[in-house]
């Protein structure tokens, strides 16, 4: 049960931990000394181990869960953009989102830019659809505004293609579209199709961050995964972000001691053509592993090769990899087998996965691959095939909820029934290949956890498409597991976290409505009201709030969208969040109503009190019957 030697410095008790421990699956009570965990059990026995500084924090009977743990996270490119980022994550209609963005205009000062930089869908509104480009250039006449949509499109008003310099004598870039009116001048909608280098670059010719306020926006960014409940995460690189200069930010927190997320990074390859060339020289200057508990190197990914990046963009036809694909991605497969980097490899289509694992067989023959943890990561449309080649070699896929945004359209061109195991997890996890959950945020998808958590186990969409069958849905401890324990092997930290275990690391949450009890349509809206990552409170609300003792600053620069609408779902918005709670307090029920099972920060985000049941139905609109409210 427990480390007898070592006093507690942190003690949690009457809480209903879900610890995902075969040996012990429930325990009211942990013990925390030195950032791991001492003591995992009852009340009785946890609380004699008390020392005579060990702090108690009582729990109130409240659920306690592993922390979470994302599989595939730009956390570090996102951290350098989060104070300078307008977020629609979770907003529920065009209207409230338009608002926000007319807001922002409003104090954004030149030559700044409004960016909407993904995160969510068309399909998450109610009107179901994205602004125009005419309503754009209403709500910001003079401040450049770039919003972008997935991994499809990029919206600019005119003062945004002022800024970057588009015009009738701009090329058509490769493998994407700039729209054009009949005069041949650009309209401000460009086009991925599909490859999504157009946006990528148009939104770098935006004005960065000074370096000071990179760390405050890293900071500001973490604080925000910590108060959805994320204790860690896995890095995957990214376009335009490179190594060594992009990580310095992250690098400076590390030392500092100011990460609240453990990160495991992977190198994304720099520039195509050169890809070998970039895991030679970082196979010589970098070695696997290297770092801390905090903050470590993972290998090699998600980009290896440009050949091999087949973009998801659905609205488009499926891509084909050019032929040079397997000689260009055996050369650099190669390289990391010798060096025992493992890797992960972007692939969205089972051609090809297919592709890619006819290389790696070939490699396997002369350079053994078992034991290096490599996984494909997205595999909507991977085959049971490919699955048991992957099994074959020890490898394994890395899902994350992105058909939770674009389901409406791959429906439309491949079909319900193709859909409905898009990506297959029911079917890889019975037969035994090693799966996780991630987010693959903060552009094609959101980073809130919960709505992956809400799509593994009820099949849907954010827009309410019902996607997948039950047979393919998880139930709700095997998705818990796909966001915690299961992510370890991704990282090679398999038995060091991801359960409420004796000697793994103190990194827990407690949400703010019982996961396992709570209504379906409940789930996607969750945060947390205590994380803790390795003994160390990095955010506290509701009830626990008196134990957050070491705020952050304020976001930098003083007009960051971050100040005036905090994250997920804005619901940090300061014009609306004292109404809010003043209604709360006059039901008497803040947190929840003992009558109706209300929550107040679901029943506001509804906009119409009727249609879907819970958080559109009357109850769920207005909150409950209290005559008070």
């Amino acid at each position: 049960m427990s480390d007898t030697h070592t006093e507690p410095e942190l003690l949690l008790y009457n809480g209903r931990f879900a610890t995902l421990d075969p040996d012990k699956p429930r325990a009211s009570a942990v013990a925390i000394a030195n950032g791991r965990l001492v003591a995992v059990g009852d009340d009785s026995s946890v609380l004699g181990s008390a020392g005579n500084v060990t702090r108690k924090v009582d729990l109130g009977g409240r659920c306690v869960l592993p922390g979470l743990i994302d599989n595939h996270l730009h956390i570090i490119r996102g951290g350098l953009n989060y104070n300078m980022e307008l977020r629609w994550d979770g907003v529920r209609s065009l209207a409230d989102a338009m608002d926000m963005l007319r807001r922002q205009v409003a104090i954004t000062p030149p030559p700044q830019w409004v960016r909407v930089v993904g995160g969510f869908t068309e399909h998450q509104f109610a009107e179901k659809r994205l602004p125009t480009i005419a309503e754009l250039n209403a709500a910001a006449p003079d401040t450049p505004v770039f919003l972008l949509h997935l991994y499809d499109r990029a919206l600019l008003n005119a003062a945004a293609l002022r800024v970057v310099g588009y015009t009738r004598d701009t090329p058509e870039p490769p493998g994407a579209h700039i729209e054009r009116d009949k005069a041949g001048n650009p309209t401000g909608l460009l086009l991925a199709k599909p490859n999504a280098a157009i946006l990528y670059a148009t939104l770098a010719k935006g004005p960065k961050l000074p370096f000071d306020y990179q760390l405050n926006s890293t900071r500001h960014f973490m604080r925000e995964l910590n108060r959805l409940g994320v204790t860690g995460a896995i890095d995957a690189g990214g376009g335009s972000q490179n190594y060594p200069e992009d990580y310095a930010v992250i690098q400076k927190l590390s030392e500092d001691g100011q990460l609240t997320i453990r990160l495991a990074y992977n190198l994304f390859t720099q520039k195509p053509k050169a890809e070998k060339d970039d895991f030679l020289s970082w196979t010589r200057t970098s070695k696997y592993k290297q770092g801390d508990d905090y903050f470590r190197h993972n290998g090699a990914g998600e980009m290896l090769v440009y050949s091999a990046a087949d973009f998801e963009d659905f609205r488009q036809p499926r891509p084909d990899m050019p032929d040079a694909m397997e000689g260009e991605l055996e050369d650099v497969i190669r390289v990391l087998a010798e060096n025992r980097w493992p890797w992960r490899l972007h692939a969205t289509y089972d051609e090809t996965i297919s592709r890619a694992l006819d290389v790696f067989e070939r490699v396997n023959r002369d350079i053994p691959l078992q034991g290096l943890n490599w996984f494909f990561d997205h595999a909507e449309t991977i085959s049971e095939a490919s699955v048991d080649r992957i099994a074959a070699l020890g490898g394994g896929v890395a899902v994350q909820h992105r058909m939770a945004y674009q389901g409406e359209y791959f429906v439309e061109r491949y079909g319900a029934a193709a859909a409905a195991a898009t990506p297959p997890v029911a079917m890889m996890l019975e037969k035994g290949i090693k799966v996780s959950a991630g987010t693959d945020a903060t552009r094609v998808a959101s980073y809130n956890p919960w709505v992956s958590l809400a799509w593994l186990t009820t099949g849907m969409t954010v827009g309410g498409l019902r996607l997948y069958p039950q047979r393919n849905c998880l139930d709700r401890e095997t998705a818990l597991r796909m966001w915690s324990q299961h992510v370890t092997w991704f990282s090679n930290e398999a038995g060091k976290k991801g359960q409420v275990k004796v000697g793994q690391f103190a990194d827990l949450i407690v949400p703010c409505r019982d996961y396992f009890a709570c209504a379906d349509s409940e789930i996607a809206d969750m945060t947390s009201d205590l994380t803790i990552v390795g003994g160390k409170i990095v955010f506290a609300a509701g009830s626990f709030r008196h134990l957050d003792e070491d705020p952050l600053p304020p976001a930098m620069p003083d007009w960051s969208p971050v100040r005036m609408f905090g994250g997920y779902a804005a619901w940090d918005d300061a014009s609306s969040a004292v109404v809010r709670q003043s209604h709360a307090n006059a039901c008497s029920c803040a947190s929840a109503c003992s009558i109706h099972g209300h929550d107040h920060m679901t029943a506001w985000s509804a906009t119409l009190p009727v249609s879907e049941p819970d958080l559109k139905s009357f109850w769920g609109a207005l909150g409950c019957a209290c005559w008070a409210v």
